[in-house]
């Protein structure tokens, strides 16, 4: 009260004038202050873009109707996989190298021969067509999707899902978890969509240069909007997990929410400086127990960690249709190459592990399907392209880069993932997180390794933002 008298007694003490100053600035200050938090509140979004990835030039129009699709064989293919392979001239592993050098080409000879004399490529494409596929033209390309809708039951609400894979992965990936999803689980079950990145698969490729994840959202978006989807949940891993988030920031109206299983955030000051006393007073940065045990040793988990495992991303950064060529070529190099992913980042202590332990999670009709997908379509190249359109300059200084999310979203942190995000660290980007789940065992594959265990996290995620 004090304060105030005094205050008054200064007012009252100015001239008119001055007093019409001061009672000015006051106002300004107030409607300043309201304009940041109102700008503060804002939902912001990033530019939708524009774009067209075909041969030529842009058309006056498009066809914009969707056609059914089937994955399709002939014994010509086979025959000329079954030539390749026969070629296949081998180098001979270290002894004791395991997978610490790559592929071990001891036990390369073993996969390649299940895929020479047991593997069935016809029975794997019967597989594939299980589930509904359909080619849709945007932008120029013809955009591949697997669509499965769930069986019709009384009381029961149904919620639009895209699923977006990642390299080397396909759609086929979410094959397992599919079933799960559109079970219903009381009174919820989802209608998945699953699209191959343009490049990927059965997706065209780009035409033209500068197709990045930023394209990638656009196209997305736009087949949601054609499937008649004003609002609906996403989920990525890998790729998946940068398109997704920047499909949230183009139209965040449109996303009830967005699940992630890799979870990536700059390295700012304020994550650097957790790193320095976050393994001595966790507390104070926000680390749990099961960060520190994640995180720490940094430089052996996080940058040696990555500096040993991330060699193809500075290849496919900087020279794809270079380094893809072999892969294009030669079944067994191809398969050397994407394989050797699905042994380390499901665990990097496969690395010691003669056989990569490759089998430990997969089968290997499963791997060498994903495989046959690359191959098939001879989509290695263009799929490696991406790493090149995504760094050509520093990400950092994108416009995505600059702009928070801030659609409900639901993070997933599987424990052998290639670098761990604690919750802290992704509150700086992902402003509005609805769950936080440390996951007990899996990695980088998340929905290909562990199906029930991400199903599990993506139904009790929505399950928070629809309030079930």
């Amino acid at each position: 009260m004090q304060r105030l008298q005094v205050l008054k007694g200064a007012f009252c003490g100015l001239d008119p004038i001055q007093q019409q100053l001061v009672i000015g600035s006051a106002v300004a200050a107030g409607g300043i202050l309201i304009h940041l938090l109102y700008k503060r509140r804002q939902v912001k979004s990033i530019p939708l873009g524009e774009g067209w990835w075909g041969a030529g030039q842009k058309p006056l129009s498009e066809d914009e109707q969707i056609h059914p699709f089937e994955v399709q064989t002939t014994d010509e293919e086979i025959e000329d996989l079954h030539e390749r392979i026969d070629r296949t001239r081998y180098t001979e592993s270290l002894e004791d190298g395991c997978f610490h050098y790559g592929f071990n080409s001891t036990y390369l000879k073993k996969v390649v021969s299940y895929w020479r004399h047991k593997f069935d490529w016809k029975k794997q494409v019967a597989a594939l067509n299980k589930y509904p596929h359909f080619k849709t033209k945007i932008e120029g390309l013809d955009v591949h999707y697997v669509h499965v809708r769930p069986p019709r039951r009384e009381n029961q609400t149904v919620v639009p899902l895209m699923l977006v894979h990642g390299w080397p992965g396909s759609f086929y990936e979410f094959y397992k978890i599919l079933p799960l999803l559109t079970e219903n689980r009381d009174g919820l079950a989802f209608e998945v969509i699953c699209p191959s990145i343009p490049g990927y698969g059965f997706s065209d490729a780009p035409r033209k240069q500068g197709f990045d994840s930023l394209a990638a959202a656009r196209v997305f978006l736009t087949l949601m909007e054609r499937l008649g989807f004003s609002q609906f949940y996403l989920q990525g891993g890998d790729w998946g997990s940068l398109i997704t988030t920047n499909m949230s920031q183009m139209k965040p109206m449109c996303v009830k929410g967005l699940h992630l299983n890799m979870i990536k955030v700059r390295m700012g000051f304020s994550v650097m400086f957790s790193l320095m006393i976050g393994s001595y007073l966790p507390f104070l940065v926000g680390f749990s127990r099961e960060d520190v045990r994640r995180l720490f040793p940094f430089f052996e988990k996080n940058v040696y960690g990555i500096l040993r495992e991330t060699g193809y991303f500075h290849i496919q950064a900087t020279k794809p249709d270079t380094a893809g060529c072999g892969g294009n070529d030669s079944p067994v190099g191809l398969a050397a190459y994407i394989l050797e992913k699905f042994s380390t980042w499901t665990d990097n202590s496969n690395r010691a592990l003669a056989d990569g332990g490759l089998e430990r999670k997969f089968s290997l009709d499963d791997v060498l399907t994903n495989v046959m997908i690359y191959w098939t379509t001879g989509s290695i190249v263009s799929s490696m392209r991406f790493y090149k359109e995504n760094f050509k300059s520093n990400p950092d200084n994108r416009v995505d880069a600059k702009v928070g999310i801030t659609v409900p979203t639901g993070l997933a942190a599987f424990p052998a993932e290639l670098m761990h995000c604690p919750k802290s660290w992704a509150r700086h980007r992902y402003q509005n997180i609805y769950s936080y789940t440390f996951m007990p065992r899996g990695g980088h594959f998340a929905a290909f390794e562990e199906p029930q265990l991400l199903a599990n996290d993506i139904v009790q995620f929505v399950k928070k933002v629809e309030k079930f």
